[in-house]
């Protein structure tokens, strides 16, 4: 049965890539290597830049908080837009009700009491002093007035 139209599969033979194909590949590869190396390095750097310039100093902060700050220093955020609530007070350690991990104490008892948080400002070095608090209001359950700490001027 000799038929012309018959063909025969050879199933020896294998799909060769060419030379072009390869190459497109392993560039990619190579390419996307490089750049995700550059990346990381990239996000290494700024992460130790930004850790070097310190929590105390986040807004431009005009000192570094110690335990021996006196009268007259001033850290935190200079942005008063953000944290535009101000109040004045003897810093207390505790919250009420799991709201806040100090307090600020205010003439006319405790109803007056400022309970306060914060992320930029380590209140735990000024707990006893009297200070000048800018902050920004947040929603609370049990405090009567719950901040968010943005700023702090030691008064005494």
């Amino acid at each position: 049965m000799d038929n012309e139209n018959t063909q025969t599969l050879n199933t020896t033979e294998t799909p060769v890539m060419n030379n072009m194909e390869q190459k497109e590949s392993s560039v990619f590869s190579t390419k996307l290597i490089i750049i995700l190396l550059v990346v990381a390095v990239l996000g290494i750097g700024t992460g130790y830049l930004i850790s070097k310039k310190g929590v105390a100093n986040v807004g431009g902060g005009t000192a570094n908080l110690t335990k021996e700050s006196t009268a007259g220093s001033i850290v935190g955020s200079n942005d008063t837009k953000t944290f535009k609530d101000v109040a004045e007070g003897v810093l207390k350690g505790g919250g009420i009700n799991g709201e806040g991990a100090y307090h600020l104490v205010r003439p006319g008892g405790d109803s007056q009491n400022v309970y306060l948080t914060s992320s930029i400002v380590d209140l735990s070095l000024v707990v006893g002093k009297k200070v000048k608090i800018w902050g920004q209001t947040q929603t609370a359950r049990y405090a009567g007035w719950l901040m968010d700490v943005g700023r702090v001027e030691i008064l005494q």
